[in-house]
């Protein structure tokens, strides 16, 4: 089976200015997701798929080579993942190089392992559309969420008679952590219609996502706990 390993590292951020080479506990955030990537795939498989020279350089420090700077449609905050993700697999074939699964790779990720990358690939198959990576979510539908009908109050998102937080069904939400997908669906259907998807689980502070400075502060704190 042949890889191909996408990390997309936007040079804007708003939540978190520079969030990607930004330094989390003395390390760029996105050294993170690379060094987990190494462990598993080679050098020549992985991408940082980037519109940034600062963040590209920052890569280079690794000895990993940025092949390509995106084209400007691909640098805007209104380019989606699925674009970029048929960029990368364009680029590939033009090098003379074919893929049978992509993996994404969040940089947003920090306590995102290995294993965690190889728990993942062990669960794909060519008859599946991904694997994905989840967490099972606080936020259950079944119990705390809300939404506002045509009258304006509020009504459960899913109606059912529980009583319990303990008796709702699991709902899991994906944690941006880990995505293997199937190439050949992926150009058929793209990122937001595939619809054969197995999940992946991990706990919750594997599944920490930065998005936002308290996250950021959050993640902070975990790994110094750990040092």
């Amino acid at each position: 089976m042949n890889y191909i390993v996408v990390i997309p590292a936007r040079g804007g951020s708003k939540g978190v200015p520079g969030k990607n080479i930004k330094k989390l506990n003395g390390k760029p955030l996105i050294y993170y997701s690379i060094e987990a990537a190494r462990e598993v795939f080679d050098d020549a498989e992985i991408i940082v798929s980037t519109d940034s020279e600062e963040i590209k350089s920052c890569v280079e420090r690794t000895g990993l080579k940025v092949p390509f700077l995106r084209p400007a449609a691909l640098a805007t905050d209104a380019a989606g993942s699925n674009e970029v993700l048929l960029h990368a697999i364009d680029y590939y074939r033009s090098i003379g190089k074919s893929a049978d699964v992509l993996v994404l790779l969040q940089p947003t990720s920090p306590f995102r392992t290995a294993e965690h990358i190889k728990g993942a690939l062990q669960l794909y198959r060519d008859d599946i559309d991904m694997v994905v990576s989840v967490k099972e979510t606080r936020s259950n539908p079944y119990y705390v969420l809300y939404e506002e009908n045509e009258a304006g109050f509020l009504k459960k998102s899913k109606e059912a008679n529980i009583t319990r937080r303990q008796d709702c069904p699991k709902v899991w939400e994906f944690n941006g952590a880990v995505y293997v997908v199937n190439v050949n669906s992926l150009l058929e259907k793209s990122l937001s219609g595939l619809d054969k998807v197995v999940k992946y689980e991990m706990d919750e502070q594997s599944s920490h996502d930065i998005d936002t400075m308290f996250d950021w502060k959050v993640a902070e704190t975990l790994l110094q706990n750990e040092s």
